[in-house]
């Protein structure tokens, strides 16, 4: 389980996260693309805002891409939130000689758009979930 750590950057968006959304940011990642917010369980909703007016406003402000993800201290339920945007069927976890490993499985027709372009989303997905369990690999099925 990778250490969660916040750069002069990551904690300058996660401060205007909360002043916007008036919830409290768990953990941020700034990747090439976008920045990944996990808000505490519960405030999901709120961070977002009626009709994704928080994320739109600070889409515009930030000029990137927001993704914001709710936290769960159950493994399987945190990797679900993480790909809730792609319509997940069921999570499994599973021990491979030493190596604990996670598979997904999502709609069909999201798996392509779950992966990414050369790999960029579950990579992203993949960093996300090692910061907060003992998680080293994921796939998508």
């Amino acid at each position: 389980m990778a250490e969660v750590t916040f750069t002069g950057d990551t904690l300058r968006y996660a401060s205007l996260f909360q002043d916007v959304t008036r919830t409290t940011v768990v953990d941020c990642l700034d990747t090439e693309d976008r920045i990944v917010y996990v808000v505490q369980k519960g405030d999901i909703g709120r961070a977002i805002g009626k009709k994704g007016e928080n994320v739109a406003k600070l889409r515009r402000l930030m000029n990137r891409d927001i993704l914001v993800v709710e936290y769960s201290e159950d493994p399987g339920s945190f990797i679900a939130n993480v790909f809730r945007n792609y319509k997940v069927k069921k999570v499994e976890i599973e021990q491979r000689g030493d190596v604990t490993h996670a598979t997904v499985t999502v709609d069909a027709s999201m798996k392509g758009k779950a992966i990414g372009r050369e790999g960029k989303n579950l990579r992203i997905a993949r960093d996300l979930i090692a910061r907060h369990f003992a998680i080293q690999s994921v796939s998508v099925a």
